[in-house]
């Protein structure tokens, strides 16, 4: 993946992060899922459409096909994610042989009209692309002079195991927006305290906390301070794991409050080994988004304008975009991450031993509302982010049924 796509996906990210919502639970977006439906509608738009999307993209236009197939390329080699594309047009759309040929590998379908039939045909990619994460396509299909003309869609599904999971027990809150609650909150203790550290964004200090997946994707987890808005929290976030933003590793810290659930100390210890901990609670994010409510960040606003086409370049007819929709979910558990989106653009018309060390320990907890993201290592592409406004209850484990397993076995 080209650095100047990567970075223009992780600018786009960071500008709908900061506009986005954060709801009643949370919200989880991802960028790289949109970027590259807009970069195919540029290549094929004109006039002031073609000229918003390229300002939206960050690229120009002409470049835009070939980087949104170079990206879903690089995407598709990434361990643990499955990026698709999928075209379904009506029968009688006359489609720019051009054009077409620039979209990358993806399926081919036709719309029969039927919205029932089509439903079920668009679900079914949805749901195959994604593993079953996502199982709806978002896209309305309406009958008679409003029916779908096309629908151009991307799906990303990513699953990942932490290289050292997490253990899982009940915990509570004693103060914020979780006070009083049992939660599944997830324990982990490392020697490596430079797995966190601090950024510095212009609304104060962020603390950032990396989880490393087994294939080529991490999880970083994001606090600001609790007045900070989610969207300025993210934003540094972003900045930082883009390696944009400078932060500080926690070797480097000053002892005491180093940052927001963040706090250092010296303690005794049997090994001289640095000690991080760490507490987090589980968590599982559904969100939708109209992307048409955000026209003017995707590039979309003279495109949505039905009086007019606005891409010759993808067919004789005239085209005029009718919805744009993105369907998320994440989810952080003991044992990994799994996220996932489809978007749609349619078209229509013991005892006190003796300790010898005295060693730094690294004490962090999110125990508010917080930012996620997932972060390619490599390229530094930003996969998905969100922000957990309502973590997940703690269960107790169904004892009858792990000691019947237990004498199955």
């Amino acid at each position: 993946m080209r650095n100047s796509t990567v970075r223009a996906v992780n600018r786009l990210t960071a500008r709908w992060a900061a506009e986005a919502p954060d709801g009643d639970g949370g919200t989880v977006l991802t960028a790289a899922g949109v970027w590259p439906l807009l970069a195919l509608l540029a290549d094929g738009a004109a006039g002031p459409a073609r000229a918003e999307l390229a300002e939206a993209l960050g690229i120009p236009a002409g470049e835009a096909a070939g980087a949104a197939r170079e990206l879903l390329t690089g995407l598709s080699r990434v361990r643990g994610l499955q990026a698709a594309t999928g075209l379904w047009t009506a029968a009688d759309l006359p489609l720019e042989a051009r054009w077409l040929a620039g979209l990358p590998d993806g399926t081919r379908g036709t719309l029969t009209g039927d919205s029932g039939a089509d439903r079920k045909t668009l679900d079914a990619w949805a749901a195959d692309r994604t593993d079953g994460l996502v199982e709806r396509m978002p896209v309305a299909l309406p009958e008679g002079r409003d029916a779908v003309r096309l629908v151009l869609a991307s799906a990303l599904a990513l699953r990942l195991k932490w290289i050292r999971p997490f253990q899982e027990w009940p915990g509570g809150v004693d103060e914020g927006p979780w006070a009083g609650r049992r939660l599944a909150m997830l324990h982990r203790t490392t020697s490596l305290p430079d797995r966190a550290g601090v950024a510095y964004g212009p609304r104060g200090p962020v603390t950032l906390m990396e989880v490393v997946g087994d294939g080529g994707v991490d999880v970083h987890l994001v606090l600001g301070e609790p007045d900070a808005a989610p969207g300025e929290v993210l934003r540094t976030g972003i900045e930082a794991v883009t390696r944009v933003l400078p932060s500080t590793a926690a070797s480097l810290l000053p002892l005491g409050h180093a940052g927001p659930g963040l706090s250092i100390g010296l303690v005794p210890s049997m090994t001289p080994e640095p000690r991080l901990t760490v507490a987090t609670p589980a968590f599982e994010i559904r969100a939708g988004h109209d992307l048409l409510e955000r026209a003017g960040l995707f590039g979309l606003s003279t495109a949505t304008d039905t009086g007019s086409g606005h891409f010759p370049g993808i067919s004789s007819d005239p085209l005029a975009i009718g919805s744009a929709r993105q369907s998320a979910l994440a989810r952080f558990h003991a044992t990994g991450f799994e996220a996932a989106a489809v978007t749609a653009v349619a078209a229509a018309a013991g005892c006190a031993p003796r300790f010898p060390y005295r060693v730094r320990y690294v004490s962090l907890r999110f125990d508010r509302p917080f930012g996620f993201l997932a972060v390619h290592r490599t390229s530094r592409l930003v996969l998905a982010a969100g922000w957990v406004t309502d973590p997940l209850p703690y269960e107790e484990p169904d004892r009858e049924a792990e000691e019947a397993e237990f004498w199955e076995d």
